[in-house]
């Protein structure tokens, strides 16, 4: 049991928040919910917990859990509490509980939860017995965990606990959409302010002299990196106190350290993954020496609910990262954002908590204004699989019932349905079942709890532990791409990830045995009949990765290159050990915004059946018919999703398909494949006339129009067709003609309205082109004596362009207007004509001459 000493008085009621207590108090005696705004430093996270239980003021005892989206946030708030209260340790009046570490006692009256934890203990309790209220601090960060959570929270309000406190706390949210979230009988919560003692903060804007790339995926210009640990040894050349600069990731971090060496301040390193010694010495306060400076590289894990002491400058890299769903390829992974104005603004009021201090922000100051308001809400924009799953187990599959700030995308909801369906997590109409509910209670993804649950049985519990422990875990990026060596990396290794990662293994162990396995259900999963010990290392990580992530099965296809039964190309890096593997289980991967595949960040070795027994939901056997390589190609296939396994000819396929072949071969290749002889291309130049000045009925005979409508013209011939070869036979012009307008009557007037030839003076009859944008008629220029009018088509509406052609059939003048040219142009054409064919009649009057196709007799 922790000693029990005498709270800090002093410092309890220096804190700002203190006097926003009482109306908090008035509030959820009122309303039984408020959302609290206060800024950073207040007192927040630490004094109001501690007011609501009556351990900081003597008040009516209350159990008050608090709820944070971090481990980190969550121990170091409860240490600061127990702190504050006297005691030496947390697991007192003040306890936390976080994935794999527990430290409460009877006598705890505080406790301090991940959103997460409060996740499963509200789907073992709903009623939260024993609990008087629930703090959700900064619900600001939009965490899907907490937003979960809440909707959770105010149904067991609504039904089971309308005596149940509920405090939405943060320094920057909406506080209006949380006030009406909170709200009931059609009032929003209460809003309870908190004014802090702000020191004034110095914003000095330090953008890189040269532009930067944006980040994409995972990628941060290294250039911008160079950046800001530049600005870093500004700010301790311009600057007292200690320099809290934020970064996007581990990474970054290491790499910005490497550049800080020999710097004259201690540099630490603060992220989700560091380990506690390095975190107790960030909130420490001071160096080990207690004289050197302190530079903190630190992932958004700093923006709130921490207190680093002794910061008076903050670097701000102006980058964070979110999570994202490619739902497309089945991919999820952190993704490199510009960070929003709210973050930026917690950021910065890092360097006010104790005394006057300055941000350098490493971007334009014309850019500021352009940033989100707010992070995106991960409801929006991460994989939804776990939630829908919380909210199956819920009894709201679609959570059409909870109060929601942002309701789940439609089809985000669906594809993690299909999800949880495939492992049968839930049932047809989504409603959780038993496995479902043993899934949901081991504090895993979906997907991994499906691994854990079926690999046991093939490989042992605790060999099963271990190897889902490095994909809940993920190791750092120096163990390497090869998950099997990986885990040999981590049984011997003495790093905090090794800790991290032995400390996650014997919780999955303990989780699994008390989640149990109902008798006679199947493993669903591989090698039947081989015993746990006997199967090694690869084949053991290979199964549960390939349990985990059965979509992302791949073959290899190329160097370095495999095809993910998702369809999605997968790509090792440079050296890898696994290049040379015929089939991967890929746990980990990313997508670069321009990259066509995604690169492969951890992956196991698997052999073909493993593959197949693991993603057998994806495994079938099919006729394909399709075109391909400009001809119809048959074949009776196995696939494994997108991987094609094996496949032979098929003699006799299905007709339909050989017909949905041949349409697509039509609508790539185009309407050439088709026999167009001349009648053909002229029918088709007729009918585009008569649509083009007429319009309906005559019908629209371009290539998008045909091709969309091939079974109206030319079914028939489509239905007796199977290859290539058939279509080529295909006589264009006989299938265009039904599309003549019979139905109407209109088809009668065809050769009327769009004459295939024209009667002249001469008596010939003359072949219309209807192939330029208006009828040609190209006649000799002596078979149209006496005519004196155009001939006009189209009921009238449109003349030829008469191209009247010299004895050699070569044009000598051009015209839409007969009766003009016999006035004003016949006489030049004559005068240049008649001395070179002088056998031809050349009359002076040509209206009065007689036509002829013939020459003049001359002795």
């Amino acid at each position: 049991m922790t000693a029990r000493r005498t709270p800090r008085t002093d410092t309890l009621d220096a804190l700002p928040v203190r006097d926003a207590v009482p109306a908090l108090r008035r509030a959820l005696d009122d309303r039984g919910a408020a959302v609290l705004c206060a800024p950073p430093g207040t007192g927040k996270t630490t004094l109001v917990p501690l007011a609501l239980a009556g351990a900081a003021d003597g008040g009516p005892a209350r159990r008050v859990l608090v709820a944070e989206p971090r481990r980190i946030a969550a121990r170091a708030a409860a240490r600061r509490m127990a702190w504050l209260l006297g005691e030496d340790a947390t697991g007192g009046r003040v306890g936390f509980t976080v994935r794999g570490e527990r430290r409460v006692s009877r006598e705890t009256v505080v406790e301090v939860v991940t959103t997460g934890v409060l996740l499963q203990r509200l789907q073992r309790d709903p009623e939260l017995a024993g609990v008087d209220a629930v703090v959700l601090d900064e619900c600001h960060e939009r965490h899907l965990d907490a937003d979960t959570a809440a909707a959770f929270l105010l149904d067991v309000r609504a039904t089971l606990r309308p005596d149940l406190w509920l405090i939405a706390a943060s320094a920057t949210t909406d506080a209006e959409g949380w006030a009406r979230l909170l709200g009931s009988d059609g009032e929003p919560a209460p809003v309870v302010s908190a004014e802090g003692v702000s020191h004034p903060v110095e914003v000095v804007w330090a953008p890189p002299a040269r532009p930067v790339r944006p980040p994409h995926g995972m990628r941060v210009d290294p250039a911008l990196l160079d950046h800001v640990a530049a600005v870093v040894r500004r700010a301790l050349r311009e600057r007292e106190g200690d320099v809290l600069c934020f970064l996007p990731g581990v990474g970054e971090i290491a790499r910005v350290a490497g550049l800080l060496g020999g710097a004259d301040a201690e540099v630490l390193q603060v992220h989700g993954r560091a380990p506690a010694a390095t975190q107790d010495a960030v909130l420490a306060g001071a160096g080990p020496t207690g004289r050197r400076r302190r530079v903190v590289l630190a992932t958004s894990v700093a923006e709130s609910s921490l207190t680093v002491p002794g910061v008076r400058i903050v670097v701000d890299c102006g980058l964070a990262r979110e999570p994202r769903m490619d739902h497309a390829r089945g991919l999820s992974a952190l993704t490199t954002v510009r960070a929003s104005r709210a973050a930026a603004r917690q950021r910065a009021g890092r360097a006010g908590r104790e005394a006057p201090g300055t941000v350098y922000r490493c971007w334009p100051e014309a850019e500021d204004a352009r940033l989100p308001r707010f992070p995106s809400p991960e409801i929006s924009v991460a994989d939804l699989t776990a939630f829908a799953l919380q909210t199956a187990c819920w009894g709201d599959p679609d959570a059409s019932g909870l109060a929601l700030l942002d309701p789940p995308p439609g089809g985000a909801l669906t594809a993690a349905r299909e999800v949880l369906t495939a492992i049968g997590a839930v049932d047809d109409a989504g409603r959780a079942t038993d496995r479902g509910t043993r899934m949901a209670r081991l504090g895993l993804h979906p997907r991994l709890a499906r691994a854990l649950l079926d690999g046991a049985p093939e490989v042992g519990a605790r060999r099963a532990a271990e190897a889902v422990a490095l994909l809940s875990e993920e190791p750092p990026r120096e163990y390497g791409d090869d998950l099997a060596a990986a885990w040999r990396t981590a049984r011997r290794g003495m790093d905090p990830y090794a800790a991290r990662w032995r400390q996650e293994a014997r919780r999955l162990e303990g989780a699994l045995r008390s989640a149990g396995r109902p008798a006679g259900e199947a493993a669903g999963a591989a090698q039947a009949g081989a015993g746990a010990g006997a199967v090694g290392d690869d084949a053991v990580v290979g199964l549960v990765a390939a349990l985990a992530f059965p979509e992302r099965v791949g073959r290899r296809r190329g160097e370095r290159a495999y095809l993910m039964a998702s369809g999605t190309g997968a790509e090792l890096g440079e050296g890898s050990r696994l290049r040379d593997a015929p089939w991967l289980a890929v746990a980990v991967a990313d997508r670069p915004v321009s990259a066509a595949s995604a690169r492969v960040r951890l992956a196991a070795v698997v052999d073909e059946e493993t593959a197949r027994i693991a993603a057998s939901a994806l495994y079938e056997r099919r006729e394909e018919v399709g075109w391909s390589g400009g001809d119809v190609v048959a074949r009776r296939v196995e696939r494994l999703g997108a991987v094609e396994l094996a496949a032979r000819p098929l003699a006799a396929p299905d007709p339909r398909l050989v017909h949905a072949a041949l349409r697509d071969g039509l609508r790539g290749a185009g309407l050439g494949l088709l026999r167009w002889s001349a009648e053909a291309v002229a029918l088709r130049q007729r009918l585009a006339f008569l649509h083009r000045e007429l319009g309906a009925p005559w019908p629209d005979v371009s290539d998008p129009a045909l091709l969309a409508e091939l079974d109206a013209w030319l079914g028939p011939e489509l239905d007796r067709a199977r290859r290539r070869a058939d279509l080529e036979r295909v006589d264009a012009g006989q299938a265009l003609a039904r599309l003549l307008p019979w139905a109407t009557g209109d088809a009668a007037r065809f050769d009327e309205l769009a004459p295939e030839r024209v009667r002249v003076p001469s008596g010939s009859r003359v072949r219309v082109d209807y192939g330029q944008e208006q009828p040609v008629l190209a006649v000799k220029l002596q078979e149209l004596f006496g005519w004196q009018e155009t001939p006009r088509i189209a009921g009238g509406r449109v003349p030829l362009l008469v191209h009247l052609l010299s004895p050699a059939g070569r044009p000598a003048a051009v015209t839409a207007d007969l009766a003009s040219f016999w006035r004003e142009g016949y006489r030049s054409v004559r005068a240049e004509l008649r001395g070179r064919y002088p056998r031809h009649p050349w009359p002076e009057d040509p209206a009065a001459a007689e036509p002829t196709r013939r020459t003049n007799s001359r002795r």
